[in-house]
Parts: C-alpha cells; sequence; structure tokens
C-alpha cells in the first residue's frame, strides 16, 4: 500500500496515458496497418500508458537526501 501511495501520479499517469491511447487506436488508428504504433490496439495502448506515466512522474515532487537534514 505504501508503494502505491508513493507513486499514485505515475500510476494516474499510467491509467490515463493507457486510456488516451486507445482511443487514439480506436478512432484514429492506421488504415494500412503498416504503422508501428496504432496498427494494433496493445502496442497503441501500451505506449500511451508509458508516455502519460513519464509525463506525471514528471511533476512528482519528493524529498532529497539535501532535504533531510
Amino acid at each position: 500500500m505504501n508503494f502505491i501511495l508513493k507513486h499514485k501520479l505515475t500510476i494516474i499517469g499510467l491509467i490515463a496515458g493507457a486510456i488516451a491511447g486507445y482511443l487514439y487506436y480506436h478512432f484514429v488508428g492506421c488504415v494500412s496497418g503498416t504503422c508501428a504504433i496504432t496498427s494494433k490496439p496493445w502496442n497503441s495502448t501500451l505506449y500511451g500508458a508509458m508516455m502519460g506515466g513519464l509525463l506525471f512522474n514528471m511533476f512528482k515532487t519528493g524529498k532529497t537526501k539535501k532535504d533531510e537534514h
């Protein structure tokens, strides 16, 4: 439970990114099937989750070793 509380912003980003990735696949997608990311729903969803997690993780604040003194 401590892990979830510590990383909740990143987890929210993963979920939001996964939803956005799937919605992009569903509504935009790739007609020809040759697009590496948007040709399959799994690829698009996982890529969106990764980007969402990284994006939300940028806004995470926390204590550094310097702040612990």
